[in-house]
């Protein structure tokens, strides 16, 4: 089964040489420029190197390319990462910089061998651990699908595990799957959910040299303010991880000029919820707890139940010694999720780098989480 469109001829398509080790890899993909939109080139050269390679079913959709082994073994994984980087801020193209050499950037010395350039970390340093994983394992203990897709970085409706989802979902069955996301090569279990809300107050615009005949709506957000001020988090344990919930003013609005009583504001909330609650639980708890107030839910996606007691990712475990931290920020496991696939974060990088005109992802991590997951489909 493929799904190819024919975009360039083979003389055209960029050569990648996925056998060659993880470091030099992470920076051949760096030097191809991907961000969001235009990933043709990078899909093309994924593409190619996945189609000599006798032992997968490739198949493409967009600027998604998937790969597949059918062995017959009793469970099927998937191994994914995005190929879209976001825009870039002065920091194309990939470096290797040794350790006690200045960081291009700040002039920073790195701490240990890295690889400097734009998505580095976010996320090619996984792409190449999977592709590597792809191209090398020809008998894995699982079957497994490999996904190197499209427009992470930008609206969901353009996501490739998205469109893939809707329009080729059988090739999106699988017991379990790993996002090669940055998690400093440890494993972090599912994802919260995350949902933002207008909370909006009226009243009577006036001139303010006579207020007493409006009514201030900024105001009025004084209690909205007071009851997220007195917010307690819940902590909700899952598997035996510790999600630790959120609910925060991230704006506010208002006002007309300087000499008006505003008749309207707005406080925009940012709710982090455990993956044991819906995004429908989350939306209510959120109209709830700011009763009396108009709320208008603006943004709302569910997050990822951890899975780890299914039997595939008990053995990735055994390889991190039991390791595993709850995830805390929102990422493509909630769509492996919603299909019913417990998905973990497993991926070379610090997450606190991604976006940044600083990114970057040390050799030894890129090394370290290439060790894992070959160690874990190998078996």
């Amino acid at each position: 089964m493929t799904f190819v469109h024919d975009y360039r001829s083979p003389v055209d398509t960029l050569i990648l040489n996925p056998t060659q080790d993880v470091v030099a890899l992470t920076m051949e993909l760096v030097n191809v420029a991907s961000v969001s939109g235009d990933e043709r080139e990078l899909a093309d050269a994924v593409e190619a190197s996945l189609q000599a390679c006798a032992w997968l079913e490739v198949s493409r959709l967009g600027n998604t390319v998937i790969a597949r082994t059918n062995l017959g073994r009793a469970s099927r994984v998937i191994v994914a990462g995005h190929l879209d980087t976001v825009p870039p801020a002065g920091n194309e193209g990939a470096t290797l910089i040794a350790a006690g050499q200045p960081l291009p950037h700040d002039g920073s010395l790195a701490a240990e061998d890295l690889v400097f350039g734009l998505g580095s970390c976010d996320m090619k340093g996984g792409v190449a651990v999977a592709l590597r994983a792809a191209v090398t394992l020809e008998n894995p203990k699982f079957d497994v699908t490999y996904i190197f897709y499209e427009c992470e970085e930008v609206d969901s409706a353009r996501n490739g595990l998205t469109i893939l989802a809707a329009q080729l979902p059988e090739l999106l069955q699988a017991d379990i799957a790993v996002l090669l996301e940055p998690s400093n090569a440890q494993i972090e279990a599912g994802c919260q959910g995350t949902l933002r809300a207008h909370i909006r107050t009226h009243g009577v615009r006036s001139h303010s040299a006579r207020s007493w005949l409006g009514d201030n709506a900024i105001h009025h957000l004084s209690e909205v303010l007071r009851r997220l001020d007195h917010y307690e988090s819940d902590r909700v344990l899952i598997d035996g991880l510790e999600y630790r919930e959120g609910l925060n003013a991230v704006g506010i609005s208002g006002g007309v000029a300087g000499n008006v009583i505003p008749d309207e504001a707005m406080v925009e909330v940012n709710y982090r919820y455990a993956p044991s609650k819906s995004a429908d639980e989350a939306a209510a708890y959120v109209t709830d707890f700011f009763a009396g107030y108009e709320v208008v839910i603006v943004d709302n996606a569910g997050g990822a139940l951890p899975g780890l007691t299914r039997e595939a990712l008990q053995e990735l475990l055994k390889l991190v010694d039991g390791q595993v931290a709850p995830k805390f920020g929102w990422t493509d496991v909630a769509r492996f999720s919603a299909l019913g696939i417990p998905a973990v974060n497993l991926g070379p990088g610090d997450p606190g780098l991604a976006h940044s005109r600083g990114e970057f992802v040390t050799c030894g991590q890129l090394q370290k989480c290439e060790d894992i997951i070959f160690s874990w489909l190998a078996g």
